[in-house]
């Protein structure tokens, strides 16, 4: 009957209180960031998992999921207007090889460690590039992809919580490390920006330093995030072939198209500053309102019931970008 009535409601009314709901829950945590200092993100999903007990509400249910998939992939797709290829270019080959190489090279050691774990692939693959990549945001990007399951989804969140907790700690950390082994104003550019997860602490870690720093650290961190692109397309295709029949997902996610579509468009000079500047906002809001969403379909009881080995992933895979990519630019020194 439930299903008979709902063909008669337009989906803009069926999906305005659980997507009101998590834009409510973002706005808070917003506010609390901003005034108090502290993640974003986190207290996002802190709040959101606060309201869990309204999960399967019927009021809500379905506007939640539809913030916690479709406004992600939006998000995802927003962070192409912040990329430009002569951005890319400027960073020279040596840097960009140095860091290419770091991300491969981290999802491969993340699928290692967690074989090694007792981990599903799935989990690997996402710490891996989560560490890799852009924190967070890859996170999300990747588990959109990834079959779709309530432990996924589970792990997800935890390993948002994890990476951002720890891209905090390297923000604190590495900016001394640049000073204890001496590297000039380039190299701790590369460094920074080639092993912090989330864009804001590159940001801050760089700037911490000196303009020219934080400026190459950024940049750095772009081609990072620019990477999300070919991570997202291979795992998407390398679970696509192993879907049964019929359920097979699209060979290139829509929302990785926009991505690719806006990185071109912006290189082109055709996307004014201003716009730039909004798309970045609207990307950064877009996912603050999906993790809000996930989080009110998550409660603190399954993340517990994770243990310890995700924390484990998400450690063993920063040490191991860091050390790579500092022993790399001590080599070359």
């Amino acid at each position: 009957m439930r299903a008979l009535a709902m063909l008669n409601i337009p989906v803009w009314v069926r999906l305005w209180p659980g997507v009101l709901t998590a834009i409510t829950i973002a706005l808070a945590a917003s506010f609390v960031a901003e005034h108090q200092g502290g993640p974003q993100l986190l207290y996002a999903l802190f709040f959101g998992m606060a309201f869990n007990f309204a999960a399967n509400g019927e009021k809500i249910r379905d506007g939640i999921e539809f913030a916690s998939r479709h406004v992600l992939r939006f998000g995802v797709a927003l962070l192409g207007a912040r990329i430009t290829a002569e951005q890319l270019a400027g960073l020279g080959a040596g840097s960009i090889a140095m860091v290419a190489g770091g991300v491969v090279a981290t999802i491969l050691f993340g699928a290692l460690v967690g074989r090694l774990l007792g981990r599903p692939g799935t989990e690997g693959i996402l710490t891996g590039g989560a560490v890799a990549i852009c924190g967070a945001s890859a996170a999300l990007a990747i588990s959109a992809v990834l079959p779709k399951s309530d432990e996924n989804q589970r792990f997800t969140l935890f390993t948002v919580v994890g990476v951002t907790a720890l891209s905090t700690v390297a923000m604190v950390v590495y900016p001394s490390l640049v000073k204890l082994f001496g590297l000039d104003a380039n190299a701790a550019a590369v460094f920074l920006g080639g092993t912090i997860h989330d864009v804001a602490q590159v940001v801050a870690a760089g700037y911490l330093i000196s303009p020219e720093v934080g400026d190459g650290a950024t940049f750095v961190k772009l081609f990072r995030v620019a990477m999300l692109l070919p991570v997202v397309a291979v795992v998407s295709l390398l679970f696509r072939n192993g879907a049964p029949a019929g359920k097979k997902p699209p060979v290139l996610p829509g929302f990785l198209v926009g991505f690719a579509v806006l990185v071109a468009v912006n290189s082109l000079g055709l996307i004014p500053q201003p716009v730039t500047d909004a798309a970045s906002g609207l990307s950064r809001w877009c996912l603050v309102v999906a993790i809000a969403a996930l989080g009110v379909k998550t409660s603190f009881q399954q993340l517990a019931a994770l243990g310890w080995r995700p924390v484990a992933m998400l450690a063993v895979n920063t040490v191991f970008l860091a050390a790579l990519i500092l022993s790399g630019l001590l080599m070359l020194r």
